[in-house]
């Protein structure tokens, strides 16, 4: 097995880590373990890329654009970058929105995160809540976000489109917002690329089975890789607004509670530099001021709870 150390090398010479990882395993499909490896490798890339005048430029007319479709949609009170990199497009999305929106990001890779909030702070962008997570069991609450959106995170998800679209639709309370590999509106040459990356497939028909709304699907009109053409797809969710007395105040009481247990989905208690799940019975470290809520992150400690009382 290749050592740590030694993928680092082969990722600066150039080599595409999760096609390597995937063939000396023998695998099909990226694994989240994968996903992880390589897009902590790269770690830094898509901030140094913005010291490229042509890039950055790219990076504001995409976010515009992003901000735009949001806006037309609604005019939300809070949003979540669901794997959100190292923020460079998320703060491109938050300037064309109102100042006063609560903001969330989470990626897979702390070392991602960790940079996405270095370039917030260095954007003057202080306000953004972000934490480790994966998309397979996002660490918010149900509801919680107004309006939920990737920018080509599910794209190494081939294979798990139904259960990530399951989470952001959880989360999300008015939209799900996707720009992601369009392999249905791809040329022979771009397709052929994405099954070779593991690369997700019929988003639209996986939320049609699922029973959602798609409002929306079709080519973004703007794209960095002609061989990984964006899609932009829309979902909305019903109006929760006929909701009985009882689920109605189950909602204003979780309204302030939006970081959550990934795997129940529950709130949190801050304890001791630590955030902890009464329901799991699992205390999620915070490493570098970044709360780490994957699943895997989580210790066990059943005793945490009674001696921090």
């Amino acid at each position: 097995m290749t050592s740590p150390r030694e993928l680092q090398n082969l990722y600066q010479q150039g080599v595409n880590i999760t096609q390597h990882l995937r063939q000396t395993q023998g695998l099909e499909r990226n694994t989240d373990a994968i996903i992880e490896i390589a897009y902590d490798l790269q770690a830094g890339s898509y901030i140094a890329a913005m010291a490229d005048v042509k890039m950055a430029q790219h990076k504001k007319i995409y976010s515009a654009e992003i901000a735009k479709v949001i806006l037309s949609l609604c005019e939300p009170s809070s949003v979540l970058e669901a794997g959100v990199g190292e923020a460079t497009t998320l703060s491109g999305v938050l300037a064309h929105l109102n100042p006063t929106i609560t903001s969330y990001g989470f990626d897979l890779s702390w070392s991602r995160t960790a940079l996405a909030q270095r370039w917030l702070h260095s954007q003057n962008i202080k306000t953004t809540t972000l934490c480790t997570g994966n998309l397979l069991n996002i660490p918010f609450a149900d509801n919680a976000i107004d309006v939920v959106y990737t920018s080509h995170s599910m794209e190494p998800n081939g294979g798990k489109e139904t259960p990530i679209l399951q989470e952001l639709y959880r989360v999300a309370k008015k939209y799900v917002v996707l720009l992601e590999p369009t392999y249905e509106l791809a040329n022979n040459e771009a397709r052929q690329r994405m099954v070779s990356h593991g690369y997700c497939r019929n988003l639209t028909g996986v939320a049609a089975a699922l029973g959602y709304e798609v409002m929306h699907h079709g080519l973004f009109p703007l794209c960095a890789n002609p061989l990984n053409p964006t899609g932009l797809t829309i979902i909305k969710k019903p109006d929760l607004s006929p909701l009985n007395n009882a689920q109605a105040l189950k909602e204003e009481r979780m309204a302030d509670q939006v970081l959550a247990c990934p795997k129940y989905k529950t709130p949190l208690k801050a304890i001791d530099g630590m955030l902890f799940s009464p329901e799991a019975l699992v205390a999620y470290p915070i490493v570098g001021g970044i709360p780490c809520l994957r699943i895997d992150n989580g210790i066990f400690a059943s005793h945490f709870l009674k001696m921090n009382e």
